[in-house]
């Protein structure tokens, strides 16, 4: 069964890699879905190597049959541990393979303090006209802190994301923000008012709320942030299969 270590190690990891980038949307808790051709071909080829070495390994089977007692003398000499202690690499393939991770939740996004981006206040490019506007977590977030053309005055908006508390029963709408990976997000939320705190949902569920800007704060300072919605909607909702936002 030593012969085949590599191989199998190889399968597993090359299955599990493909298994959540090609015959699912899993990747997406982990990159961007730009990077999911990447991991196609490193899986396909994580397999086929695996193939190859099992292959390698059939073929010397009865070359190794013939030193099979100098293999044994070898491994009692060292004990065995090298090639059962590999094995064990086999753990992170299997742990991917059949239980996944989830995305990034609420106890990423508590760990991350009150960011204020460098970028400073300004006018922001016209929204599109519509009655009720799609926007993202972050979108609403820079605008609200930043747009001196305060270009959320009066519009009815909807976004989605994932529930967080704060102190005083405050509860955030939040989502995690990537550049590449989960490696790199950062956090983005927006305070919910017009809803009593014992109708809150649970944290980590996700919740898709419709509302209009409340001002807060002077813009571009700590005490803008975090932004509030005055909500009039909030409605639960499944996971997206891609639960972060992109910058």
């Amino acid at each position: 069964m030593r012969r085949y270590g590599s191989a199998v190690l190889l399968l597993l990891t090359g299955g599990a890699v493909l298994r959540i980038s090609l015959f699912s949307d899993l990747y997406l808790r982990y990159v961007q879905a730009a990077l999911r051709p990447y991991l196609v071909i490193s899986g396909s080829l994580l397999m086929l190597l695996g193939v190859v070495a099992a292959v390698r390994g059939m073929s010397h089977r009865d070359h190794e049959e013939d030193h099979e007692g100098e293999e044994e003398e070898e491994a009692h000499s060292h004990g065995g541990h090298g090639p059962r202690i590999a094995w064990l690499l086999t753990l992170p393939a299997l742990a991917l393979l059949l239980f996944p991770p989830p995305a990034l939740g609420s106890y990423s996004a508590g760990r991350e303090q009150a960011q204020l981006a460098a970028q400073g206040v300004g006018t922001f490019p016209a929204l599109p006209a519509a009655k009720v506007l799609d926007i993202s977590v972050a979108q609403y977030s820079s605008r609200a802190i930043y747009d001196t053309g305060h270009s959320l005055k009066g519009r009815t908006v909807r976004m989605t994301g994932f529930v967080t508390h704060g102190s005083n029963g405050a509860w955030y709408v939040t989502r995690l923000v990537v550049t590449c990976c989960a490696a790199d997000a950062t956090t983005s939320k927006v305070e919910i008012r017009g809803t009593e705190a014992t109708d809150a949902p649970q944290t980590d569920t996700w919740v898709t709320v419709t509302g209009t800007w409340l001002p807060k704060g002077k813009l571009g300072t700590d005490g803008a942030w975090p932004p509030l919605l005055d909500a009039t909607t909030v409605k639960q909702v499944k996971q997206p299969a891609d639960p972060y936002e992109k910058r």
